[in-house]
């Protein structure tokens, strides 16, 4: 029996290399993981990206400097303060979480990036850890498949790796119930 997954990153990419600065993700029996990129360059060239400012720096362990110097400092007293970790430290949390269970199926909403910022974590393709997925299944498009049904909307200015993920999950049992459907028509 397949176990399903729903992640989600955020990250910084250039058109050529895809860069992890959070991964968020969520089982259906209620175990959840996030971790944030402890990673003050990437933090900075974040910080310097003007979409990613806008959209996914408000959720991340991080504010202004108080001192007026037009950077970013660490929020300590941010709730995911605790959750920031240094890169090796993430690939053995999510390795863990994933072979956690029998038969990981990953999920994520328009995945392509998400698979590449997670299996970047460690390494090429070929060093993927045993029990970790070399693809992820992607819901967008199994809602084409299902006749690209409005799904619920995402929470207005969600950018945050675990809210992500736990929307990408109700957005799976949402198609889940439509497939039902389909199925109990066709019998």
């Amino acid at each position: 029996m397949t176990t399903p997954m729903y992640y989600d990153t955020e990250f910084l990419e250039n058109g050529s290399t895809v860069r992890l600065i959070s991964i968020g993700m969520v089982t259906d029996d209620g175990r959840e993981l996030y971790r944030v990129a402890r990673d003050p360059a990437l933090i900075t060239a974040a910080w310097e990206h003007p979409w990613l400012r806008e959209n996914v720096i408000p959720s991340l362990p991080v504010k202004a400097h108080p001192y007026g110097h037009g950077g970013w400092i660490w929020d300590r007293e941010h709730p995911d303060w605790p959750n920031v970790a240094h890169r090796e430290d993430i690939a053995i949390a999510v390795r863990d979480f994933i072979v956690a269970v029998p038969d990981p199926q990953l999920w994520a909403w328009y995945g392509a990036y998400d698979h590449v910022a997670l299996c970047q974590l460690f390494g090429p393709m070929s060093s993927l850890p045993d029990g970790v997925p070399m693809w992820t299944n992607d819901l967008k498009q199994e809602c084409v498949r299902l006749g690209d049904p409005m799904v619920p909307p995402m929470p207005a200015g969600e950018h945050n790796a675990l809210a992500d993920a736990r929307h990408n999950k109700l957005i799976a049992r949402f198609l889940g119930a439509i497939r039902e459907g389909i199925t109990s028509n066709a019998d």
